[in-house]
């Protein structure tokens, strides 16, 4: 049977630092490609280091939000477009989201993990000089102490992000060689009443599998985990809903019947 997915719920506008693309241009190709819903989820990342290419992840919320209600209206009679966010996670930043998150009424918050330490994989640096094995361990770790101290998302992020920028990417990465320190994120999250998200940004990465890769969002079924998002982390319009058709057989395959989206913080379940 030919599933469709109607909602992107992991993008970004040029109010991220990493894309230049106006909002109107996301909705309007969400809109050719008749979803139902959007979510734009902007970049936010407090304490980020000097980048290589001149990077800054702060965020306007302020105008963020403004411009996105503007554009709400406008479209109202032809897509849903929810306000999200896009969080990098560290340790010492919990009581900063807390006190942001108060103070403004978002539809949807992704917690992710960026920063390693204060690296992020993104950039080879991380990796110089230390196995990849070591390298995505630490990752997987800081994870679990993030989500240790911060609970404010409700969503965590392409969980193996950094897959997508290891020296050998995928190729010598599994669940099962990780299997121990994937399955506490997962029951943690599931403990927390977290979600994951399926994100296609893994296909136009050339992995060949989401992030996270199609057995962890398999075990994160089996182990009880029922809230799952699905975003395509696109930056620009021609990765909207990319590889959607894909996400939709992985869904069913690791045995959901739905998938999530959020509307003032609370989930929507939609069948396949």
């Amino acid at each position: 049977m030919n599933r469709q997915l109607l909602w992107d719920c992991h993008m970004h506008s040029s109010f991220s630092s990493d894309s230049s693309t106006p909002m109107e241009n996301m909705i309007q190709r969400s809109i050719e490609l008749g979803l139902k819903g959007i979510t734009f989820t902007e970049h936010l990342d407090p304490d980020y280091p000097a980048t290589p290419d001149g990077l800054d992840f702060s965020l306007d919320i302020p105008a963020y939000r403004e411009k996105l209600q503007k554009l709400q209206d406008t479209y109202r009679d032809q897509i849903q477009v929810r306000f999200g966010i896009e969080l990098g996670l560290q340790m010492h930043l919990s009581d900063y989201f807390y006190s942001l998150l108060a103070e403004t009424p978002f539809d949807f918050i992704i917690g992710s993990s960026h920063l390693v330490h204060g690296y992020d994989p993104y950039y080879p640096e991380f990796f110089e000089g230390r196995k990849e094995f070591y390298c995505y361990m630490e990752y997987f770790e800081s994870i679990l102490e993030n989500i240790s101290v911060y609970d404010g998302f409700d969503v965590y992020g392409h969980i193996d992000y950094v897959v997508r920028y290891g020296p050998e990417k995928n190729r010598q990465y599994s669940y099962g060689r990780y299997k121990d320190i994937l399955d506490e994120i997962l029951k943690r999250l599931i403990f927390m009443g977290k979600g994951i998200e399926l994100n296609t940004g893994g296909y136009h990465y050339g992995l060949g599998e989401p992030n996270p890769c199609v057995a962890v969002i398999r075990r994160y079924r089996e182990l009880g985990g029922e809230i799952i998002t699905i975003g395509a982390d696109a930056h620009t319009p021609d990765k909207v809903a990319y590889a959607f058709d894909r996400a939709a057989c992985v869904l069913e395959d690791c045995g959901f019947l739905y998938y999530t989206v959020f509307k003032n913080r609370h989930p929507e379940f939609i069948s396949l």
